[in-house]
């Protein structure tokens, strides 16, 4: 909360239109689609009313099995400024990343879901973080869920306000993001280059590439100005999986990266790792604990220690909840500027301790076992997400 306040009274609050620049760079925007043919038609549509000078906007097609490839084809026809890249085998979002990176015009490039909608300023806002400060590698952008209709749905608003943009609010603060996100950021060619690019057998890429060009000692900037409006699971099934997949890449990229603790140069990413190793530790500590006490409960079992049962909540249980509408309260009042329906979602919010704290940290239990047997350099292909009950 304090770190999040403390940005938005520096660096937000003042400047809610983009600021002018000498000059304005050709941005390429990378589109990754797999099996997209429903979507990507209405995310290219969006593109093309940027309020932007000079971009241009990739299409890759990473081995669809609908009609993508013939949809991509057809707007590739019709409009000028939309070029495409058609992969024959389904290679994952990393490897797609990489080619459009390498066919692109641009010395910056944008990446974004292609079921994402992307805010018409969203280029001018991030154009003047590289154009202004050569050591910025990457910009991450400010995604806002797009579907409410549903419990889910409605909880994940508060989410991505309160957890995702207090945390990278105030990671920003401290001079190192944990990650930029897969749903929007922008790149320094540059910098990509420098750092490898995206590791094709990362099954998170962005919180890798994130930490390749934070030990590189590139800037990573968070902008919440730049938009781009996203559509999440509205389904349990979905979530799971969707969340499954976020923990086992956070693992992942900790056992990649373990050797920043060889280097002093890499200090300022210790806390950073320190914090992730805790909140593996503290979802393992919780259902352990649970676990004891369902057995004890059980089988009556005499243990030199006493378990109290995890509902309902005791003193501390309140105190967590209150700080828990604190940090909600806070993040709203700053959101609010760019969704100004945000404080009815605040009754809906206070449901995000009992459903996601536990999904969350079931997920973690067992995704970290996967992410530390897998075998390095196997390719992690992608899935069509769970996008909403409309889907």
């Amino acid at each position: 909360m304090l770190g999040g306040l403390i940005f938005f009274w520096r660096l937000e609050r003042r400047e809610q239109t983009p600021p002018v620049i000498d000059q304005y760079p050709l941005f390429s925007i990378l589109v990754p689609c797999h099996n997209e043919e429903a979507q990507i038609r209405d995310t290219v549509a969006q593109l093309l009313d940027l309020d932007y000078p000079d971009y241009e906007i990739v299409l890759i097609d990473d081995g669809s099995s609908d009609n993508t490839a013939n949809v991509i084809s057809e707007i590739v026809r019709k409009e000028p400024i939309v070029r495409a890249v058609y992969m024959r085998e389904n290679q994952g979002k990393a490897a797609a990343l990489k080619v459009g990176c390498l066919v692109s015009r641009a010395e910056f490039v944008l990446t974004m879901d292609a079921d994402a909608f992307l805010d018409r300023n969203a280029l001018r806002w991030v154009a003047w973080h590289f154009v202004k400060f050569p050591r910025v590698g990457a910009v991450t952008g400010n995604p806002r869920v797009l579907n409410r209709t549903s419990l889910l749905g409605k909880i994940q608003v508060g989410e991505y306000s309160t957890i995702i943009g207090l945390i990278k609010r105030t990671q920003r603060i401290l001079g190192k993001v944990l990650t930029v996100s897969g749903v929007v950021a922008a790149f320094r060619k540059n910098a990509l280059v420098s750092a490898g690019f995206w590791d094709t057998d990362m099954v998170t890429e962005d919180i890798d590439v994130t930490w390749k060009l934070e030990k590189d000692f590139w800037d990573i900037r968070y902008e919440p100005r730049c938009i781009c409006w996203v559509l999440v699971p509205e389904t349990l099934r979905g979530l799971w999986r969707q969340r499954i997949r976020w923990a086992q890449g956070g693992v992942e990229v900790l056992r990649r990266h373990y050797n920043i603790w060889s280097q002093w140069r890499q200090r300022r990413l210790w806390p950073v790792y320190v914090e992730y190793v805790a909140s593996i530790f503290w979802a393992y500590m919780f259902w352990g604990l649970v676990l004891i006490w369902g057995i004890n409960a059980v089988f009556g079992i005499d243990l030199p220690f006493k378990v109290l049962p995890p509902i309902p909540p005791r003193w501390t249980g309140s105190i967590l909840a209150l700080v828990c509408v604190l940090q909600f309260t806070v993040s709203v009042i700053i959101d609010r500027t760019y969704d100004k329906k945000m404080f009815k979602y605040l009754f809906w919010v206070i449901w995000y301790p009992f459903m996601y704290w536990m999904i969350s940290s079931l997920t973690v239990l067992v995704a970290t076992p996967k992410a530390l047997l897998k075998k390095k350099g196997v390719r992690a292909v992608w899935k069509s997400p769970d996008r909403g009950l409309a889907s």
